[in-house]
């Protein structure tokens, strides 16, 4: 059976796509490739025609984590504030699957490959380059500055601190404590 121009380019962007929320929620190690595949409603075998490792697919997987979210908080009419409510949040806390790869993933993502460490790198990079288009969106420099470096700390860490306490009401404090700090 002959397939439709783009089927395989859109298969693998759903495996893609599943793969990052699964891995968003559940870790890098906890989601075996039969389970990934079967999400996308396919076999294991599959994933062959696809990928040539599980590393490719992390990889992939990640920098389109980075992207969708990213896009989503630092969307042009989004202001500062407004991406400061979003990302430090009790929603972005409770559903990792579809929030920030790094505040998800970023200590696990140091113990995986050359090519996996590299794209959560430069998903690092990117935040820190959307952030600083938002704290200083008529400055055109190479480099980032310190305030952008430690807003991105900031919202990261306390994302990561919030979804480890383990009681709400705590949670809701570190990333209200957060959003606060930058106007402190």
């Amino acid at each position: 059976m002959r397939y439709p121009e783009g089927h395989k380019e859109s298969v693998r962007a759903r495996i893609v796509e599943e793969a990052s929320h699964a891995l968003r929620r559940d870790g890098l190690d906890a989601v075996s490739i039969p389970k990934l595949m079967k999400m996308a409603g396919l076999t294991h075998g599959a994933f062959y025609a696809h990928f040539r490792s599980r590393d490719q697919l992390v990889a992939e997987a990640v920098a389109f984590a980075a992207t969708e979210s990213g896009t989503r908080v630092f969307a042009p009419e989004n202001s500062l504030d407004d991406v400061l409510r979003s990302y430090l949040s009790t929603e972005h806390v409770d559903h990792p699957a579809f929030g920030c790869v790094l505040a998800a993933l970023g200590p696990e993502g140091r113990r995986w490959s050359a090519p996996v460490r590299r794209i959560f790198a430069e998903a690092a990079k990117r935040l820190f380059r959307h952030l600083e288009a938002k704290l200083h969106p008529r400055r055109k420099r190479e480099t980032v500055s310190d305030e952008a470096l430690a807003v991105a700390s900031t919202m990261v860490g306390a994302v990561v601190l919030a979804r480890l306490v383990d009681d709400p009401a705590l949670a809701e404090r570190i990333v209200a404590a957060a959003r606060s700090a930058r106007h402190n």
